[in-house]
């Protein structure tokens, strides 16, 4: 019986003392199983190709390959086809664009990614490759084995990929560059930064490909913070002042039917944004500024207003039932009035709030409080009016015609009413 000592092609180490028996075949058999990889070849010591079992003598070193040519594992490796140590420097060519690192930050921080295993050193061999490699090597023409899987070589790798070098060695992988770089840099520091103007979704599906679950995960969370919910829940005032930062001051934010029900979005600038039909229910909004805001349709009921800006505010057949509007100015220099046009105002308090030429007609101001409020010129005709408390307003100018005035208080009024106001 003959003993050899068994090497993987190109190494030196990790060596297997196997007995020979049999065929060559069998010889392969048996060092697939030790070495594992798919052995095909057998040389010598001097790169001899050996085709016939008795050319084997005993205590023979012998290199097995699984398809590529002999490698003298004695040679001056400087190529870059050549097997390096960890240290040694990578040039990777991603779409077009050079990134150059070492092989230790590719492999080292993520040991279980494809970039992992497309450049891990020659007999370095991880018992479980990951599932997203897995998923990719499958595409490729090794779709199986009958043993267990080797540890692929770089070079073994790209040839899996269909990758190769470029005229000045770097290795070229078809992805894309601007995603690829925040990967690169996690893999070199182990922090995510994307640089603005980069979809964090591209550089997700980048992670995903190559692997680099720990990332993935970190861009999911990511994602998943900058998104409004997918359920009905509010929005909290951190998330709306996100998105507010995230939004040019040139476009437009369109908050239609979102929930903010009981958000504190108190002293925030809130100016021309869209909020119709949003659930602004019990909301606070003291001294926003809602100047040229959309709230038609909205659910302000028992909101808090007070202080707030509304010139120019669009809240046609808005809900603000029960909602306090204390001090707020509905004025708008610039000529733009105020739409309440069929608004529920049913017992609001709108003490002292400054509403010139404001648009209340057949709103419902049922038991309303508007003590002290600027009405001058205001439209109020159809407006049910019944038990609103008026006293001290100035409605000089205003509108009352077809209003309902019953058991309205008109105490202390700046200007005399006119009967020829109110036919009602």
């Amino acid at each position: 019986m003959r003993r050899v000592t068994l090497f993987v092609n190109g190494t030196s180490t990790n060596g297997k003392v196997v007995a020979v028996y049999g065929s060559l075949d069998d010889l392969l058999s048996v060092a697939s199983s030790k070495l594992g990889i798919r052995a095909s070849s057998v040389y010598n010591g001097n790169g001899g190709l050996i085709d016939d079992i008795s050319l084997i003598r005993d205590d023979d070193v012998l290199y097995i390959s699984d398809g590529d040519s002999f490698e003298d594992p004695q040679e001056d490796l400087r190529g870059p086809e050549k097997c390096q140590t960890h240290t040694d420097w990578l040039t990777l060519n991603v779409g077009g664009r050079c990134f150059t690192t070492t092989r230790s930050t590719l492999v080292s921080k993520e040991p279980e990614s494809m970039l992992a295993h497309m450049f891990r050193e020659k007999g370095e061999y991880q018992s479980l490759m990951p599932i997203s490699f897995m998923r990719q090597l499958l595409f490729s023409q090794f779709t199986s084995y009958c043993y267990p899987l080797p540890a692929l070589s770089p070079w073994h790798s790209l040839d899996v990929w269909g990758n190769k070098q470029d005229s000045q060695g770097a290795f070229l992988i078809d992805r894309s560059p601007d995603y690829f770089e925040p990967i690169l840099n996690y893999l070199r520091h182990g922090q995510l930064i994307i640089n603005e103007g980069i979809n964090p979704l591209g550089v997700l599906e980048e992670a995903r490909f190559f692997g680099i679950e720990q990332l993935a995960e970190q861009l999911e969370n990511l994602i998943k913070s900058t998104q409004p919910p997918d359920d009905h829940s509010p929005l909290t005032r951190k998330e709306f002042i996100r998105f507010l930062l995230a939004t040019t001051t040139k476009s437009e934010l369109r908050c239609q039917g979102l929930n903010f029900n009981g958000a504190d979005l108190s002293r925030l600038d809130l100016r021309y944004i869209n909020f119709k039909m949003a659930n602004l229910s019990g909301a606070n909004l003291m001294h926003a500024n809602l100047s040229g805001a959309n709230l038609e349709r909205a659910d302000l009921s028992m909101a808090c207003l007070d202080g707030a800006n509304l010139q120019g505010v669009k809240m046609l057949c808005t809900n603000a039932e029960g909602a306090s509007l204390r001090g707020c100015n509905f004025e708008d220099p610039a000529g733009i009035k105020a739409n309440l046009e069929g608004a529920n105002l049913k017992g609001v308090d709108m003490e002292g709030s400054q509403m010139t030429g404001i648009n209340l007609r057949v709103a419902t101001l049922k038991n309303a409080k508007l003590k002290n409020c600027n009405l001058r010129g205001a439209t109020l005709a159809g407006t049910d009016l019944e038990n609103c408390d008026l006293s001290g307003c100035d409605l000089q100018e205003a509108n009352l015609r077809g209003s309902n005035v019953k058991g309205a208080i008109f105490e202390e009024m700046l200007t005399p009413l006119h009967m020829s106001q109110s036919v009602r």
